[in-house]
């Protein structure tokens, strides 16, 4: 299968040719030997290597290949991450100063999306599973309830999969809101591998967004933006407003290399191997599996402990660093490129810590706070000079967004009161009740 992108790069490179465009190292040297060998592919927009936000070669034939893979009309290339994703996606979907159906477990992008764009969100709150101590996937009841109370929305946000790596029915969901005449807009920023696992985690969303580099064998930032039903020229214009002008090369020849090795080398073998590694560690420890009612990522081990931050602390100490951990879980992410040696040193070290496995108290649901300001209000308006300690912000208004990261889902978002209700939460879950907090108020 073809690399339009790298093979323009590649070609590009290997012709003795006089740069005098930038970047500034010219193709020839970067102060460290191991960024080196990139800096021949690291060019800029010229007639050989095309526009990120034009149509033409070598991104046209680079992108539909994404498209057709995931069963989209568009594939959009990004430099951002989902972060890009999520505020294009949204400006696709949504204009500014409507109403629309927001999943609460969104990623704090989201929130500062519509901040930017005034948004007014109506928040659909995920059920909070007991037994796991996480959040479920989104009912698609709750959905066409929700909008059968607001015929007005015509936008639906939601996260699909989770940190944890729980999936929600995203077909099923929009069937519902496009009888309903709306689009869905889903943030799959931790599922760009799964349609290499052979399924259809975003089967009839109008707009999705995944991170390459989360999952995927592309570099940082790596992301993708697919839709259906929108003008390209729209598309591509609407994401160079939230892009740099400058994208880096590289990074996009990553996403050009990977579909490459995942679709005709061996990828997608190493993908399923991952997957059956973690089904073995799911039957040998405690963790969250699809025996729980529920589908699941099956390459996100989101294994079960007493204490979250102890275990991943003395994870780090024997040289094993998870992506996240809470009160009661440590989440790894697991891909293609962790070896079978890798999988076993894993086990062991849990065998060797199997005492701290386990269910951990119970954790209460995330409280919904009182929204007294709107979104774009409360981020762009005044606020205190002198920044607070949360432990010291009883009844006051969030001029930012009180979210541990990762996962970065919101506690308190901005132009919502902080009460006992969110202080006592944020203490139960090891919050650091000292971290400086901004609030609303003259400076």
């Amino acid at each position: 299968m073809p690399t339009p992108l790298y093979d323009a790069l590649r070609s590009y490179a290997d012709r003795e040719i006089l740069r005098f465009h930038m970047p500034g190292h010219k193709g020839k040297f970067l102060p460290v030997p191991e960024l080196t060998g990139l800096a021949p592919l690291d060019v800029t927009e010229l007639s050989p290597t095309g526009n990120l936000y034009e149509a033409g070669e070598p991104f046209d034939g680079a992108q539909r290949l994404w498209a057709s893979l995931f069963g989209f009309d568009c594939c959009q290339f990004l430099t951002g991450g989902s972060t890009m994703g999520i505020h294009t996606g949204l400006a696709l979907c949504a204009r500014p100063g409507e109403r629309i159906l927001v999943d609460r477990g969104c990623h704090r992008a989201v929130f500062n999306a519509m901040a930017l764009l005034d948004l007014e969100p109506v928040y659909l709150e995920r059920p909070w599973l007991r037994q796991e101590n996480l959040v479920g996937p989104i009912s698609p009841a709750d959905v066409e309830a929700a909008l059968e109370h607001c015929p007005d929305i015509k936008t639906v946000c939601i996260t699909s999969p989770t940190y944890a790596g729980v999936l929600s029915n995203i077909g099923a969901i929009a069937r519902i809101v496009h009888a309903h005449g709306g689009k869905l807009f889903v943030d799959g920023a931790h599922g760009a591998h799964l349609p290499f696992l052979g399924l259809a985690p975003f089967w009839e969303a109008d707009v999705v967004t995944v991170s390459a580099h989360k999952t995927l064998p592309a570099m940082g930032q790596a992301a993708l933006l697919f839709t259906d039903g929108f003008d390209l020229d729209r598309v591509r214009r609407t994401a160079s407003i939230y892009g740099t002008s400058s994208p880096s090369y590289p990074i996009l020849a990553s996403m050009d290399l990977a579909r490459e090795w995942l679709t005709e080398g061996e990828g997608w073998q190493e993908y399923r191997r991952a997957a059956v590694r973690v089904a073995e560690l799911r039957k040998k420890f405690p963790s969250l599996n699809s025996g729980s009612g529920f589908s699941l990522d099956p390459t996100r081990f989101t294994l079960k402990v007493k204490d979250g931050p102890a275990f991943a602390r003395a994870l780090e100490a024997r040289g094993i660093y998870p992506e996240m951990e809470d009160g009661g879980h440590v989440v790894f992410i697991c891909t293609a490129q962790d070896s079978d040696e890798d999988f076993l040193r894993l086990e062991g070290t849990l065998e060797e810590m199997r005492d701290q496995l386990g269910d951990c108290s119970p954790i209460p649901a995330p409280p919904l706070p009182e929204r007294l300001l709107s979104l774009r209000e409360a981020l762009f308006g005044p606020w205190r000079a002198w920044p607070r300690p949360l432990k010291d912000c009883e009844g006051e208004i969030a001029a930012c967004q009180i979210a541990p990261y990762p996962p970065g889902v919101p506690v308190v978002a901005p132009g919502e009161e902080i009460t006992k209700k969110e202080l006592a939460y944020l203490q139960e879950i090891g919050y650091n009740m000292l971290s400086e907090v901004r609030v609303i108020g003259e400076a």
